[in-house]
């Protein structure tokens, strides 16, 4: 299916306003990966209390990556397109942003019982 058919006359946002949210997405995105490499690659041992914090984070990261990948398309200047990605990039930035903040929450709870 020919997907540049199926918004015809639709509006188009500009493609630099579309090329500037690529650049935030991409930094944004390495940004929820390296914290995610780093967190992971911390030598404190894991625990369950860690799991709601490794899915908040893999799902955020997930749904970025999937904003990304959509405003990579070719049709993703059409306007539905473009605003479909920016909620999706929304949601995986506050789920991201969800599991640092639960994770630091965490960390510091156990700095504390210790």
């Amino acid at each position: 299916m020919d997907t540049s058919e199926d918004h015809k006359g639709e509006p188009e946002v500009g493609v630099l306003f579309r090329n500037g949210n690529l650049t935030v997405f991409g930094i944004v995105l390495s940004f929820s990966l390296g914290f995610l490499n780093t967190w992971a690659s911390n030598p404190n041992e894991w625990q369950l209390t860690d799991l709601p914090t490794l899915i908040l984070i893999s799902t955020g990261i997930v749904f970025q990556a999937r904003a990304l990948w959509r405003l990579l398309r070719p049709n993703s200047l059409q306007k539905s397109v473009f605003e479909a990605g920016n909620r999706l990039f929304a949601v995986g930035l506050l789920l991201t942003a969800v599991g640092v903040i639960m994770s630091i929450a965490i960390d510091l709870a156990r700095m504390a019982v210790d």
